[in-house]
């Protein structure tokens, strides 16, 4: 079930919304209940063969977090160890259904190399979700052994867990996060201010994916399905394919997260920032600050921070931020292409700190160069974008060949391949596209508006213009979206 499905908008999301609110009216654990039972349904829905794994990965970690807390009789070595078994449980299953095949397809090239008769792979089924529900659960192990854990609800920590809007896609949630609001009674109550909001953040996501993200999809998918497929691009087909691959990424996945957020705070619930309009930054540093915060942070916090940060020394910091980013490369999927997407973010980010550290010296960077800086992020994301999309090394060197033009520079964008009439609409969309990337506020922005609501009642005329314009905007985007639903198309981080 879509988020953007005729399904879920007009017949799952309002049935769970209304009997959300209904049940909480009288109890507010029976309203946590029934949401992670509603939640399980959405999941269930897309795959109810990997229901069992997602409801046994719960359990399992459930009763390790109570085992880690600390408690009179048990030894800070005992709990380690236990620890260590959590961590290896659940990355040997995330291992096992996301990499094996990867990594025993790799042994086989060596194998064959040395003519030695290959292994069988085990072609399981990637369970949807599967990474994303692993980190949200690792991060809540570690915390509970280092005793900041203190909500014990099993209802809340299913909800935690399952809660369906971030449940398929992200974002990364953490339990201090989450765990207090639905613990909150006020969670359960009706918001009117938070339902408007939230219904307008889901449209302007929704607008987002079906508006933009698809139409760039279309180009981009073009051009690196062409390529795989043996068309060899020019310049201008291959520099204006990754762009539109740049733009569909984005849209996509921040739309994604604008309706996962517009859906939680409808249901008085907030969701961590994810977008904070990376592609406006100046530097790579600033990219990763703005660019799936809550994947950053959990990086961050588990990893980069455990490996020793900045703690042991200016070479191993920076040793210990390329392994990171080299690691969260891996994580979005099993391929070498995902491994050099992280090593070029690694080795952009290592550069850049050093470029701060021993050229400008921690010095303030001038304004005047603010334009060249923000356009060498830009090309910097983009090229590691290439990498990212690519089906295979193959198909990424001969992008990268177009884009220096070692195959040719054509007159004409596209002309090698099917679909050059469609040409004005792929320049409108990809303008539109860059002015609501770098002119625009972030979507999110929209949520300053809850606190301010009280404030707004003393002027009738500001609030009734707020109103009303934040309205008419939103059913217009809305009225658009639903015009283009019917279609399947799938979140591009439904694959990780």
């Amino acid at each position: 079930m879509l988020f953007n499905s005729y399904a879920f908008i007009f017949v799952f999301f309002p049935l769970v919304l209304a009997g959300f609110f209904l049940i909480g009216w009288r109890s507010a654990r029976a309203a946590a209940g029934f949401l992670a039972l509603a939640s399980l349904f959405f999941y269930g829905w897309w795959s109810l063969e990997a229901l069992p794994l997602l409801l046994g990965s719960i359990c399992m970690n459930y009763w390790f977090g109570l085992q880690l807390t600390p408690q009179d009789g048990r030894t800070d070595r005992g709990r380690k160890r236990m620890l260590i078994l959590a961590l290896t449980v659940n990355l040997a299953l995330l291992g096992v259904f996301k990499y094996a095949d990867f990594f025993l397809g790799n042994v086989n090239e060596g194998l064959a190399e040395a003519g030695i008769a290959p292994l069988p792979l085990l072609h399981v089924a990637l369970p949807i979700g599967i990474s994303f529900y692993t980190f949200t659960q690792i991060a809540f192990l570690v915390d509970a052994w280092q005793g900041k854990v203190h909500e014990r609800s099993f209802v809340h920590y299913v909800l935690f867990v399952t809660y369906f809007p971030h449940l398929i896609a992200g974002p990364v949630l953490h339990h201090a996060q989450m765990m207090p609001q639905f613990a909150n009674p006020a969670t359960y109550r009706v918001d009117t201010n938070k339902l408007a909001l939230g219904l307008a953040i889901f449209s302007f996501g929704l607008a987002k994916k079906l508006l933009i993200a698809d139409r760039m999809g279309e180009y981009a998918d073009m051009v690196f399905h062409g390529v795989q497929g043996g068309t060899i691009p020019t310049l201008g087909s291959a520099w204006f394919g990754v762009l539109a691959y740049t733009l569909q990424i984005y849209f996509d996945f921040s739309g994604y997260s604008d309706m996962a957020v517009g859906i939680a705070l409808c249901m008085g619930v907030n969701l961590p920032l994810n977008f904070a309009s990376p592609y406006k930054s100046t530097s790579i540093i600033e990219f990763w600050r703005r660019w799936h915060i809550s994947l950053s942070t959990f990086l961050r916090d588990y990893l980069y921070i455990p490996l020793g940060g900045n703690r042991k020394g200016e070479a191993r910091r920076y040793l210990n931020l390329f392994l990171t980013m080299l690691l969260g490369g891996l994580w979005h999927g099993a391929a070498w292409t995902f491994v050099l997407w992280g090593a070029l973010h690694g080795a952009y980010l290592t550069l850049n700190h050093l470029w701060v550290a021993k050229v400008r010296r921690h010095r303030p960077p001038s304004k005047w160069t603010l334009p060249l800086r923000w356009l060498v992020t830009f090309l910097c994301v983009m090229v590691a974008w290439v990498v990212f999309r690519a089906d295979s090394m193959t198909t990424a060197m001969h992008i990268y060949k177009g884009m220096l033009g070692l195959n040719g520079v054509s007159m004409s964008a596209f002309s090698e391949f099917t679909i050059p009439y469609r040409k004005p609409e792929f320049f409108q969309t990809m303008f539109l596209g860059l002015f609501i990337c770098l002119a625009l506020p972030p979507t999110i922005s929209l949520q300053r508006w809850v606190p301010m609501v009280p404030a707004l009642a003393g002027r009738p005329r500001l609030s009734a213009c707020v109103t009303v314009c934040t309205a008419l905007v939103t059913v217009v985007l809305l009225g658009l979206s639903i015009s283009r639903l019917g279609t399947y198309s799938p979140f591009l981080y439904f694959q990780f």
